[in-house]
């Protein structure tokens, strides 16, 4: 089992970690989804058939995880926001956290391209991650995200042409459409 979790930890972190954090775009909570994903995987590798590469099952489980983080905080709003009163005290709510750009990225860009993930689709997010900042190919996109090779396809177009829209729109207004 040791060998097992370092091979993962040596092959795959960096990817893992820079995967999950630009879905979350929060350090702690990277950290604390990517031990998530190695306990999964620790747990359930006799199960693993290998009609994937190994790399391909680890993001798939990566990517199950943290939807399901997201799925966790959609209910954890709604309980809040019908708990509290937005008008009296809405107010008084600051965010301590640095915004998305002031984190890893120095490009401007990369920045702009890196705020627009946001306005994409959780699919293609998921997409354009993959394929062009974890370098995966059609095919093993296809599989980490059980997609066939023509959703990836259109969904990596839909989703460049929304990016593009974005950053067209701020180069128009000549600042930040966000």
């Amino acid at each position: 089992m040791e060998s097992t979790f370092a091979y993962f930890y040596e092959n795959y972190h960096d990817d893992l970690y820079q995967f999950i954090f630009y879905m979350v775009k929060d350090k702690e909570t990277c950290e604390d989804l990517v031990q998530e994903v190695y306990i999964k995987v620790m747990n359930s590798y006799d199960s693993f058939k290998g009609d994937s590469s190994p790399k391909t099952w680890l993001f798939s489980i990566a990517r199950h995880i943290t939807i399901d983080y997201f799925r966790k905080q959609k209910r954890k709003r709604k309980r809040i926001s019908q708990l509290f009163d937005w008008s009296e005290k809405g107010e008084l709510i600051h965010d301590q956290h640095p915004l998305p750009e002031e984190i890893a990225v120095q490009n401007e860009m990369i920045q702009t391209v890196y705020r627009y993930l946001n306005k994409c689709t959780p699919d293609q997010r998921s997409v354009l991650i993959l394929r062009y900042i974890q370098s995966f190919s059609i095919q093993e996109t296809a599989e980490v995200l059980n997609f066939s090779i023509s959703k990836v396809k259109t969904t990596q177009h839909r989703g460049l042409k929304q990016l593009r829209k974005y950053i067209n729109l701020q180069q128009q207004e000549g600042g930040d459409a966000l």
